[in-house]
């Protein structure tokens, strides 16, 4: 479908180390709007089921309702992102985010707050779009998975400070105060990105398009077999997260008893962990190459799942070994993200938005499953978030490993 050649508006070679730190802490911002709009209000689930007077999994169904709107809302920006550039598709989007916050912030019924979860996710989604698409408009491959890994660093202190300020303005606010934090946060992006953010993809690049044409893009990046195959791996790995995340508030505070205020801090050093591999994996990819580290870690990514659906189902180990477990599970999905993503995104240029809408599609999707799953099942044990978990992990390490899990004969992309 594509090569290229042409020039990107602005040229990674041509930043001053202040331009680059600023081009990462905007994309990283962006990239962290899925897990700031869903990590900060998970200490409040149990307070906004008694107020708004719904059962605890119509709550835990507001994880879903984001997550299927965000994946509806890429499809969108993706062909609008490769017609008018990254910038204005982008501005849109976080002034429909921050304009959603409010919303939620008022909402008085949980079909109300189901309604503008799914507005807040289709406002948001065009972060993380744009930013794929920025990332792949200027770096190739491995400096593309590098990149990703950076960007990490920055949207990974999300789920660490996400849950403790939350927990927080929860004493201080109620939940609706976590709304208004929200919606503060993105009107702060919205300024960055409109003031601090290049445009990378020059007029003579930008693809017009009819509706049929968008769709035609879209099934020819559908019957891509290499393309298909990382976007339902990085869809499973969403699996892996979003199945945590869905059941994590009931394991934590209503499971095992600790405070929505102290819960932040377990969800925090999951995140670190993430952080942590995410830095790691630069490191190797001086060494070996994206896919190479994608077998080792969805390996190690689904035993570990395996043994956490055995710990939660026999209570053997207890709360210690769920949470350990739990940590290698989400740790590893830091070496995931990036090379997928990389490796998903490597060979498409002039629709790099399409691609990217679609895979965040995919992603949100399957991700939005795994999380609806967790609650559906719901029985008052570990057993429906670690299951699922492990079914995830199985799935992706069959969709994305190349051969040998660890030392394939030939790897797709160096």
């Amino acid at each position: 479908m594509e090569t290229t050649t042409t020039a990107p508006a602005i040229q990674p070679v041509d930043m001053t180390r202040r331009q680059l730190a600023r081009l990462v802490l905007i994309l990283g911002a962006l990239t962290a709007f899925s897990s700031m709009s869903i990590d900060m209000y998970l200490p409040a689930f149990p307070r906004i089921a008694r107020d708004l007077g719904v059962p605890l999994g119509t709550v835990q169904l507001s994880i879903s309702a984001f997550l299927f709107g965000s994946a509806a809302g890429q499809l969108f920006y993706g062909p609008l992102a490769d017609r008018w550039g990254r910038r204005t598709p982008l501005l849109m989007g976080l002034a429909l985010y921050v304009a959603s916050t409010v919303g939620c912030a008022c909402v008085r019924t949980g079909e109300g707050l189901l309604f503008w979860r799914v507005v807040m996710a289709v406002g948001g989604g065009a972060g993380m779009v744009i930013s794929r698409a920025v990332v792949r408009d200027l770096y190739d491959t491995a400096e593309a998975a590098r990149m990703f890994s950076l960007l990490m660093l920055v949207m990974g202190a999300a789920p660490i400070l996400a849950p403790i300020v939350g927990g927080q303005l929860l004493l201080v606010t109620g939940w609706r105060g976590i709304f208004a934090f929200l919606g503060v946060f993105g009107l702060v992006s919205l300024f960055a990105a409109a003031l601090g953010l290049p445009e990378s993809l020059p007029e003579e690049r930008r693809i017009r398009r009819s509706f049929a044409d968008m769709a035609a893009v879209y099934g020819h990046l559908l019957k891509n077999r290499r393309y298909l195959r990382y976007a339902v791996a990085l869809g499973c790995i969403a699996g892996v997260n979003f199945s945590y995340i869905a059941g994590a508030p009931f394991l934590f505070i209503e499971l095992h008893g600790v405070s929505p205020q102290h819960f932040g801090f377990f969800f925090g050093a999951n995140a670190c962990g993430l952080i942590a591999a995410s830095q790691v994996n630069r490191r190797l990819l001086r060494r070996f190459s994206a896919q190479r580290i994608l077998n080792a870690a969805f390996t190690v990514n689904g035993l570990a799942a395996l043994l956490l659906t055995a710990a939660g189902v026999t209570g053997v180990g207890g709360f210690p070994a769920q949470v350990a477990l739990i940590f290698v599970c989400i740790c590893t999905t830091g070496l995931l993200y990036p090379n997928v993503t990389a490796l998903a995104m490597a060979p498409f240029d002039k629709a790099a938005g399409s691609a990217s809408a679609l895979l965040g599609t995919i992603q949100y999707t399957l991700g939005a499953t795994a999380g609806a799953v967790v609650g559906m099942l719901h029985n008052g044990t570990a057993g429906p978030m670690t299951a699922t978990m492990a079914f995830c992990g199985i799935v992706g390490l069959c969709a994305a490993i190349d051969r040998h899990p660890l030392f394939p004969r030939k790897s797709l992309v160096s």
